[in-house]
């Protein structure tokens, strides 16, 4: 892809050109994220994170088992 120009308002404010756009996959209300990248950067859509990504996975030790059970365990109960 050829170098896709923008001009930046007196605001400090640029419109991303349409085939940016496109080619990013934003829409309106969509956020997008400018990342260093070897002394320049690199313009990505911005993705939502769910702050319970980072406990995925956490549990599968207990996968399988009678919620009760892991319950009464909790608890202190034999």
């Amino acid at each position: 892809m050829e170098p896709i120009p923008a001009k930046v308002t007196s605001k400090g404010q640029i419109t991303l050109p349409k085939a940016l756009r496109e080619a990013l996959g934003v829409e309106p209300g969509d956020e997008v994220e400018f990342v260093p990248s070897r002394g320049s950067f690199q313009v990505r859509k911005r993705t939502s994170r769910s702050p319970f990504d980072d406990f995925v996975g956490h549990l599968d030790h207990l996968k399988g088992r009678d919620p009760d059970e892991i319950l009464e365990e909790l608890r202190g109960r034999p």
